[in-house]
């Protein structure tokens, strides 16, 4: 079928149903919904037999879903309305929660109901949950209604405002107030639910050090104790730790609140200064068992293989973290193991450089200078291994040059769900780096790599794995993943012919070498990006800031409204 995507930004959920329909035949378009006007066009053009709202802030028009079919996925239960679903569900507790497909009518969130789907709830931040547990339930619903409507003679199921059968209710919007943390009453727990409910989007307003600011990323800490509930007691790295009535929670970043647009960044980086006289209270060893803290690395060993955690926010890696995680990798390569693996985090492997951390640099030329020649060298330092296998298995999604950063290693294993973005151009025609001109020729092939990189569009683990891009699509259950990952890599680690595995591994470098050193696709990579740092088109400056500050959209990009193109005519 034609399927038009009515969508307020290309968000993850919007881009795993993409591939998931677009995997399944359809042919697939997408328009921002910037305007009434703006919509009706695309409809127009495009001719839709169903229209897919997967992230809306706003209804449909009528004009639009009066004469078409419009399926919205609306992220709570069966009879839940409102705005704000997931962040209430979060903020009360709920033990489960679910995703609704409901067609579009003239009463927000009150269409008829196509498809609905639960999970049970985890303790974790909103944006995890969307990107794992709403993900797939919505994948599963809308793949389910997608079914009805085109077998046809499906009637769906009436929603009866204040049936008593249903949990969910109509609620308003989760406003400030009502997400407020009382620092002096409320316990760690409920300090922990409420910022999970406000992260990602809008965070919780609050106060540090007398300025006002939205708080995000919490994590609870069991051993450091002591100060005043509310009072700033220690940091570590990005982070700082802060007394609850019963304990302390780390909070690891913060929006200051001031008269101009201001960014989301680490928090000890925003109040650096005030932090001179609060003591430091720096990370563990990375090599050694850690209790419930805030750690961004850590390291651990089960049956000769090193298994290397990576869990930075929004799957950013700035300079410093580049430098402290290629430390990290440095030693685990010393430890008496065959096979390492680079787990990253649970909701994102890597997306690349630290755009907003660039952004907020007084020169954010040469902070982008400095953060791509870092991942560089972290990228050198796993593709020049020699005396270990080395893995990387993606939890969570993977873009930009973290996909490349993660193409460095022998093998990549990818969780099925996983979504990658595997180029640079959206970010104002960045060239990129981390060695993609050697690393993906090489796997896929010069054609395919220009098209991967041209084509500018998500690719799901299917799509990976028979382009040649990932090595492994493996279970899509988070811990059967992680389970899955350390079996495979146990029997790499135990079977007899590591030794010859190694050999033609190092044999195959020195003939890349040979026949191109690594130091000329390199510097290949960075004359390019040298003209985007420091050449006289700003492209990449402007989209990164429009990027960071999360502008609105003006227009959807071409490559999405394919229904815009020159020459478009609907396929018969």
């Amino acid at each position: 079928m034609r399927i038009l995507f009515l969508c307020h930004a290309f968000n993850s959920l919007s881009q795993r149903l993409y591939s998931e329909l677009g995997a399944r035949g359809h042919l697939l378009s997408i328009e921002f919904d910037i305007a009434d006007a703006v919509s009706e066009e695309a409809v127009a053009l495009f001719r839709p037999e169903l229209i897919i709202a997967p992230y809306l802030r706003r209804a449909i028009p009528a004009a639009i879903w009066q004469q078409h079919t419009c399926l919205i996925v609306h992220p709570g239960i069966v009879g839940d309305r409102g705005p704000s679903a997931l962040d209430w569900a979060i903020q009360e507790g709920e033990p489960t929660w679910g995703v609704t497909v409901l067609q579009a009518t003239g009463e927000m969130d009150g269409g008829p109901i196509w498809a609905s789907e639960t999970f049970p709830m985890r303790q974790a931040k909103k944006s995890s949950l969307y990107r794992h547990e709403v993900s797939e339930a919505a994948t599963r619903a809308v793949l389910k209604a997608v079914e009805r409507f085109a077998v046809g003679g499906f009637v769906p199921t009436p929603l009866v405002a204040g049936d008593p059968s249903l949990r969910g209710r109509q609620r308003p919007l989760l406003k400030q107030a009502e997400r407020a943390i009382d620092w002096q009453r409320d316990d760690t727990a409920h300090v922990l639910a409420r910022i999970n409910a406000a992260d990602g989007f809008p965070g919780v307003a609050d106060e540090l050090f007398g300025e006002p600011c939205h708080l995000y990323d919490v994590c609870p800490e069991d051993t450091l104790r002591g100060g005043v509930p509310g009072q700033v007691i220690a940091w570590r790295e990005t982070a700082i730790l802060r007394a609850t009535v019963d304990g302390a929670v780390w909070i690891g970043h913060v929006r200051r609140l001031d008269s101009t647009p201001s960014l989301k960044l680490p928090a000890a980086q925003v109040f650096a200064a005030p932090l001179a006289t609060i003591p430091e209270a720096p990370l563990g060893d990375a090599f050694a068992p850690a209790g419930q803290t805030w750690q961004d690395i850590r390291y651990a060993e089960a049956g000769g293989v090193g298994f290397l955690h990576f869990d930075f926010y929004n799957g950013a890696m700035s300079t410093r973290q580049c430098r402290r995680l290629q430390a990290a990798y440095d030693r685990a390569r010393q430890r008496p193991v065959s096979v390492i693996v680079l787990m990253g985090g649970r909701d994102f492997w890597s997306n690349g450089i630290h755009l907003q951390q660039i952004e907020a640099a007084d020169s954010p030329a040469d902070e982008s200078w400095a953060n791509i020649n870092a991942i560089d060298d972290l990228a050198e330092a796993i593709i020049s291994s020699d005396s270990q296998l080395t893995i990387a298995a993606l939890q969570g999604n993977c873009g930009a040059g973290g996909c490349f950063l993660a193409r460095a290693a022998d093998f990549v294993w990818a969780r099925a769900g996983v979504l990658l973005n595997p180029h640079y151009r959206n970010m104002g025609n960045l060239y990129g780096s981390e060695y993609w001109t050697y690393l993906l020729p090489k796997r896929v092939g010069a054609a395919a790599a220009q098209a991967i990189m041209r084509n500018r569009l998500p690719m799901n683990v299917a799509a990976g794995v028979a382009a040649g891009f990932l090595d492994a699509c493996l279970a899509a259950d988070a811990d059967a993943f992680r389970i899955d990952v350390a079996r495979r890599a146990a029997e790499l680690a135990a079977a007899p012919d590591l030794a010859v595995r190694l050999q033609v591994k190092r044999a195959g470098r020195l003939a890349d070498e040979a026949a191109k050193p690594l130091a000329s696709y390199r510097h290949a990579e960075l004359v390019e990006l040298q003209r985007n740092f420091y050449g006289f088109d700003p492209s990449y400056h402007v989209a990164r800031h429009h990027f960071v500050y999360k502008t609105p959209a003006s227009w959807t990009p071409r490559h999405l409204a394919i229904h815009r193109d020159l020459g478009w005519t609907v396929p018969q």
